[in-house]
């Protein structure tokens, strides 16, 4: 083992790896509530098939980080992806799940393709940094949105189309935001594994107070995956219609999965000249994870950057991921205490907003004062929660960048694939209307 890993090049040994490994699997425990709650309470797919699928999905992924790559990073489906396919793709244009299954499939094979034929660098150098900093930055504000949504913090009003619950003394408003002040607090005081332990504080609490119901058992077997499993509709998907569907997808997951990857191995001084060694094997075990999750039943699986916690503690090869991967499959005899929280949304909202916010650090990386850049920016950040569509603030995004840069006479600096692209989701918008 210590050969296969390099655990003498790399300055560490099973026992770091292995409190490495529980360190990340903690700090992203939480997915096993939230995704099942997106995808099934939300979307209508099979509760219980989504969270198998959640499950077997990252430790199938995360084996092929760290047994082909042999990296210390955990996968696991992406938080913003899913609630991209929940709430603009199922709920938002009415595409049956399976379709959008099968929307995943195609992105993660258009992923592997691109990888392998190293069209992959040529698309992420020709993407402007503004455009991925101000996605992600949406997204975060995206989900933060859902999660006030859910918890009812923030209902609709007719006179100003939303506002903050009047009634803040309801029980489980209150503890919403007990559960979002619990969590800033584990957070600030850097625990390890906040987000997880501030939901399963949460939900203690909530017991407690008679919010949340005591579960009757907390063990059994996982429950079924037949409701999902190779559900996916390749076909359907295939729908020209789709275009937009499946570029979003593929998008986020593609700069995603590059940003992470460079973070994560920058931290743990695994770049070499600058360069990510083994990067094509990474990102080929990523776009599998993301066509083996599609099939199992759940939406795209990407790499974490909460696998930063795991090198923080010292974990530098695919040990780390490995052990990871055998938590995942350990926490599917644990069903009956996610059946129990995850459909309570005062546990699963504060995740959300703070992930939300997370995402949003990403602002601090555009330029402002340059109108160019901050414009299109702007637009894209704020038109993901005000339209309740990732998919529209990216369009807009990649049609006013090269637009606002003409009008700057820095036309000639903007990639032609971008002109490429922006002309596309024009006439998304001519013929098939807002996406």
């Amino acid at each position: 083992m210590a050969r296969y890993f390099r655990f003498g090049e790399h300055g560490t040994n099973l026992k770091t790896e292995m409190l490495a490994g529980i360190t990340t699997f903690l700090t992203m425990a939480y997915v096993l509530l939230v995704n099942p709650f997106l995808l099934g309470e939300e979307a209508g797919m099979d509760f219980g098939a989504v969270f198998v699928a959640t499950a077997v999905a990252a430790a199938l992924g995360t084996l092929l980080m760290g047994l082909f790559a042999n990296y210390p990073i955990v996968l696991a489906p992406g938080m913003g992806l899913n609630a991209y396919f929940t709430y603009t793709v199922v709920l938002g244009m009415k595409v049956p799940w399976q379709t959008a299954l099968g929307a995943v499939f195609i992105s993660g094979l258009i992923f592997l393709l691109l990888t392998v034929t190293k069209v992959r660098e040529l698309i992420i150098n020709s993407i402007p940094p503004v455009l991925k900093h101000s996605v992600s930055a949406g997204i975060g504000l995206f989900i933060a949105f859902i999660g006030l949504k859910n918890a009812e913090l923030i209902v609709a009003n007719e006179a100003t189309y939303i506002s903050l619950n009047s009634d803040l003394m309801k029980p489980e408003l209150l503890l919403t935001i007990f559960g979002l002040i619990f969590t800033l607090f584990l957070m600030v005081r850097q625990v390890k594994g906040a987000v997880f332990f501030g939901m399963i504080g949460t939900a203690v609490v909530g017991m407690i107070t008679g919010v949340v119901e005591i579960p009757t058992k907390f063990f059994s077997a996982p429950p079924s995956l037949a409701p999902t499993f190779l559900k996916m509709d390749i076909l359907g998907a295939l729908d020209m219609g789709f275009f937009a569907i499946i570029f979003a997808f593929l998008f986020v997951d593609l700069f995603d999965t590059a940003g992470t990857l460079v973070g994560v191995s920058n931290q743990a001084g695994l770049l070499k000249e600058n360069r990510l060694p083994r990067a094509g094997r990474a990102l080929t075990a990523d776009s599998l994870a993301t066509m083996s999750g599609a099939a199992l039943g759940t939406s795209t699986v990407t790499s974490y950057v909460e696998s930063t916690a795991g090198v923080a503690t010292g974990g530098r090869t695919g040990m780390t991921a490995v052990t990871a991967a055998a938590l995942f499959l350990l926490a599917l005899f644990f069903f009956p205490l996610v059946e129990a929280f995850a459909s309570v949304s005062a546990i699963t909202s504060p995740a959300l907003i703070i992930v939300g916010v997370l995402m949003a650090s990403s602002l601090k990386e555009i330029e402002w004062k340059d109108l160019s850049e901050g414009a299109p920016a702007f637009l894209t950040v704020l038109m993901m929660p005000l339209t309740f569509s990732i998919a529209t603030g990216i369009a807009i995004g990649f049609i006013l960048y090269p637009l606002i840069k003409i009008f700057a006479g820095k036309g000639k600096k903007v990639h032609p694939i971008l002109y490429v692209l922006g002309a596309v989701f024009i006439a998304r918008f001519v013929f098939l209307g807002s996406i």
